[in-house]
C-alpha cells in the first residue's frame, strides 16, 4: 500500500476547510474542534457506568466476517458497566458498535456543538458512539450511507487506516457489499496485509493516523476506513449528508437498493452468490493490476 499521513491543523477556518478539504475530498485531523466541549473533559468510563451502566450492549469480537455471517450481529451482550469493567482490567478485543448512548441520556447531546460553520447537513438524530477495548479493530468497510464523518477521539488512541472509495477496486470490494475481502488486522507488520494473495492493495493509495484524545478526524464521503484500537477508549461520530442530489441517492440506493438485494441473495442462493461475487472482484482487481503495468 501507498500510504501518507493526514494533515494536521489546530483549528482551521470554514473558507479554507471547504477549499482544502471538503470540496477536494481529502482527511484532515482537527486538533483543536473539540477543545472546548464539556464533553473533552466530562465524558469518562464512570461518567458512562454511572448514567448509562445497566443498559445491555451487543459487543463484537475481531475475526472478520464471512460470506455467510449475518451483517450487524452482535457475537455477544452484557451490560455497559460489564464491559468497562472488562476493558477497564487491560487489553480486550471486544467493541460495541452503533451505540446510540444519546437515546438512552439525551442530556449527552449538551456536551458538545454541531460544527455548523464548518458543513451543513448534519443529521442531529443520530451522533453514534463507538467504544472498544485495547486490540479491537474495526475492519475495511465505508458508511453505507456515504455520509461526511467528523469523528472525535475522547479517550485512548486509535490508529486508522483510510482510502478514497475509488479505490474499490483495489482494496477487493465485495459487490453489493460495503466490505473488503482482504483482511488489514495489524496491517503495519511484517506479512500483513496478504500481498501474495491481494496482489491489488500494494497499488492501493491512502492515509494513515493516529488519533489522539481530543483529536477529530474529518472523513470525507465514501472513504473506506480501517481502525484499530491502542487502547481502550471511545470516539463520536457526527454524520452530515452530502450537498449534491447525485451524493445523496447514492447513499439511499445502497441502504434501500443495494443492501436488500445483497440480504435476498445471502439468503436465497448464499454459495452461488458468494462465488459471483468473488470471482468479479478477482476480475476487478485484476484490471487494476493490468492498468498499473505492474505485476507482483
Amino acid at each position: 500500500m501507498q500510504l501518507q499521513p493526514v494533515d494536521r491543523v489546530d483549528t482551521i477556518s470554514a473558507d479554507d476547510f471547504q477549499q482544502r478539504y471538503y470540496l477536494p475530498l481529502k482527511p484532515v485531523v482537527i486538533t483543536k474542534l473539540a477543545k472546548d466541549w464539556p464533553a473533552l473533559t466530562k465524558w469518562n468510563w464512570a461518567y458512562f457506568k454511572e448514567i448509562v451502566g445497566s443498559k445491555r450492549v451487543g459487543l463484537y469480537n475481531n475475526i472478520k466476517s464471512d460470506a455467510f455471517t449475518p451483517i450487524n450481529t452482535a457475537d455477544d451482550y452484557k451490560t455497559f458497566g460489564e464491559y468497562v469493567d472488562m476493558v477497564s482490567k487491560g487489553p480486550a478485543a471486544w467493541r460495541i458498535f452503533l451505540f446510540n448512548i444519546f437515546d438512552h441520556a439525551p442530556q449527552l447531546t449538551e456536551d458538545f456543538t454541531w460544527p455548523e460553520d464548518l458543513m451543513k447537513g448534519f443529521v442531529k438524530k443520530y451522533p453514534m458512539l463507538f467504544v472498544g477495548g485495547a486490540t479491537s479493530i474495526t475492519h475495511m468497510h465505508f458508511d453505507i450511507d456515504m455520509s461526511h464523518i467528523l469523528h472525535t477521539q475522547f479517550s485512548g488512541r486509535k490508529r486508522v487506516l483510510l482510502f478514497p472509495f475509488e479505490e474499490q477496486h483495489k482494496l477487493y470490494r465485495k459487490p453489493f457489499e460495503v466490505l473488503s475481502l482482504a483482511d488489514f488486522s495489524n496491517y503495519y507488520e511484517n506479512g500483513n496485509p496478504d500481498y501474495t494473495q491481494f496482489p491489488a492493495l500494494k497499488l492501493a493509495r491512502g492515509y494513515e493516523v493516529i488519533l489522539n484524545h481530543g483529536d477529530t478526524l474529518f472523513m470525507p464521503a465514501g472513504y473506506w476506513h480501517h481502525m484499530e484500537y491502542l487502547d481502550s477508549g471511545f470516539a463520536m461520530s457526527l454524520r452530515a449528508l452530502q450537498s449534491s442530489i447525485s451524493g445523496k441517492l447514492r447513499g439511499a440506493w445502497n441502504l434501500i437498493g443495494m443492501r436488500n438485494i445483497d440480504t435476498l441473495m445471502k439468503k436465497t442462493a448464499p454459495k452461488w452468490w458468494y462465488s459471483y461475487k468473488k470471482t468479479s472482484l478477482l476480475k476487478a482487481a485484476e484490471k487494476e493490476l493490468e492498468a498499473s503495468d505492474v505485476r507482483y
